[in-house]
C-alpha cells in the first residue's frame, strides 16, 4: 500500500521526468525546428512511451507551453532581476534590448513561443514577460510619461519588438543584423511618451477634464454631448462629473 511518505517522492520522480522529456524536446526544436515538435516525436527522442507525454502534459499545447517556459526560462530570469531604475522608460529601452538578443540567440524557441500563437492561446512565458512589460508602463503612466493608456503601449511595443524579430529570423542568419531595430525601438517609445513635463495624476486628470469640458461646451442649442447619443440629463451629468473632476 503506498503511504502519504511516498508522495513527495513521487512528485519529484515526475518533475525529473518532466524535466527529462523537455530537455530532449528542446534538442529536438534546437536541432529542427518547430515543426518537427510533435508527442510521438518527443517520446522518441525521450526515450519513453508516447502516453507519458499525454499524462504529464495533458495535451500538445500543453506540451508547448511547458516547452516555451524550459526555453524562456534564462531569459525571464534576466527580465525579473532587472532592478528597476527611476526611470521606467529607460527600463523599457533596456527591457527591449534583452527581448531582441534572446530571439536572435534562440530562434527556434522564440518561433514556437511567437510564432506560432493561436488566438486565445497565450503561453506562459508570453504572459509573463507581458506583465512585466506592463508593470513598467504603469509606473511610466503614474510619473505622468505615457500619452496613451498602457494597454495601448504595451500592444504598440509587443508588435513592434514581435515582429521586427520574427522578421530577422526568416532571414538567413549571416544576414541578421539588429542595429535597425534601435531606430524602431526609438520611433516606437517617443510615439508612446509624453513630451509635457511631468505632472502629478490629479492635476493631469484636473488639466484633461477642464479641456474636454472646454470642448463640449455648457450644453446650449447645439449639443455635441447629446448629438454623440447621451440623453439630455446624461450629457448635464456628464458636465457635473467633469466639473468636479477639474477643480
Amino acid at each position: 500500500m503506498r503511504s502519504d511518505r511516498d508522495a513527495p517522492e513521487a512528485g519529484g520522480e515526475r518533475r525529473d521526468q518532466q524535466q527529462a522529456i523537455l530537455k530532449a524536446a528542446a534538442e529536438l526544436l534546437t536541432e529542427h525546428g518547430p515543426a518537427a515538435i510533435s508527442m510521438r516525436a518527443v517520446a522518441t527522442a525521450a526515450g519513453v512511451q508516447t502516453p507519458a507525454l499525454y499524462r504529464l502534459f495533458a495535451d500538445k499545447d500543453g506540451l508547448l507551453d511547458a516547452l516555451g517556459s524550459y526555453g524562456f526560462e534564462s531569459y525571464l530570469a534576466e527580465k525579473r532581476g532587472l532592478e528597476p531604475s527611476e526611470d521606467p522608460i529607460e527600463d523599457v529601452r533596456r527591457g527591449w534590448i534583452t527581448h531582441v538578443e534572446f530571439g536572435l540567440r534562440n530562434p527556434a524557441f522564440y518561433a514556437l513561443m511567437y510564432g506560432n500563437l493561436r488566438p486565445g492561446r497565450r503561453p506562459a512565458a508570453v504572459q509573463e514577460n507581458g506583465v512585466i512589460l506592463r508593470r513598467m508602463l504603469e509606473r511610466a503612466r503614474e510619473q505622468g510619461r505615457l500619452r496613451i493608456p498602457v494597454e495601448t503601449a504595451a500592444r504598440a511595443i509587443e508588435a513592434s519588438t514581435t515582429g521586427a524579430v520574427l522578421q530577422l529570423l526568416a532571414l538567413p542568419e549571416d544576414e541578421r543584423d539588429p542595429a535597425p531595430l534601435t531606430a524602431l525601438r526609438d520611433t516606437v517609445i517617443d510615439s508612446i511618451v509624453s513630451t509635457e513635463p511631468a505632472a502629478d495624476a490629479r492635476t493631469m486628470i484636473a488639466d484633461r477634464a477642464v479641456a474636454l469640458l472646454a470642448a463640449i461646451g455648457d450644453g446650449g442649442d447645439a449639443d455635441p454631448v447629446v448629438d454623440a447619443g447621451f440623453r439630455t440629463t446624461e450629457a448635464a451629468l456628464l458636465r457635473e462629473w467633469l466639473s468636479i473632476l477639474s477643480r
